[in-house]
């Protein structure tokens, strides 16, 4: 089929090496990239990451990851997950509350039908925190993409590049593990 002139989308455009990744732009303006979802779930007290996950670039796949990641957490304590805007949502919002998880994701206010975090959430010393220190995934990002090289995946498949992003946390926690006890240790 001859596709000149049309706009691409993942109906019309299919990658013939790797047909599972799925075309996604980072923001309004930007090219569509062929690529997958990867999530992670990390602890704020050191900046670890507690699980990963990649998904399909569908657009949604963040909060669904979050929300399975969150099912498998074990213990009974209390739980409060961050997130950014894109995570305030009022489906995300209720299904965090039935897994008795408090969600601390930035109010969204310019959405239509407002922010679906209430003003006793937001106004919680706790929220404050959670929100400071939400930044913390991004060093992890970042640190997934320039020293494990996972900026441009080599491995094609859902299931492949999920193994390499996850042995890539996996070595991320043993060199942020390395660096927590140097801290620690008195010379």
């Amino acid at each position: 089929m001859d596709y000149r002139g049309e706009q691409r989308s993942n109906e019309t455009h299919e990658s013939k090496s790797d047909p599972q990744a799925l075309l996604a732009r980072k923001g309004a303006g930007k090219e569509a990239k062929l690529s997958y979802s990867g999530n992670l779930l990390v602890e704020n007290r050191n900046g670890l990451i507690v699980s990963s996950r990649v998904w399909e670039a569908t657009g949604i796949a963040e909060r669904y990851a979050a929300l399975e990641m969150l099912q498998e957490l074990p213990g009974i304590g209390r739980v409060t997950v961050g997130g950014d805007k894109g995570f305030d949502t009022a489906d995300f919002v209720r299904e965090c509350r039935k897994l008795s998880v408090t969600p601390h994701v930035a109010q969204n206010s310019g959405r239509r039908g407002g922010s679906a975090i209430d003003g006793r959430t937001a106004g919680h010393a706790g929220y404050a925190i959670s929100q400071k220190k939400r930044k913390r995934i991004e060093e992890c990002f970042g640190w997934l993409k320039t020293i494990a090289l996972l900026r441009k995946v080599r491995h094609r498949g859902t299931l492949k590049v999920d193994w390499v992003f996850t042995f890539a946390c996996a070595a991320y926690n043993l060199v942020r593990m390395r660096n927590l006890m140097r801290s620690t240790v008195p010379a």
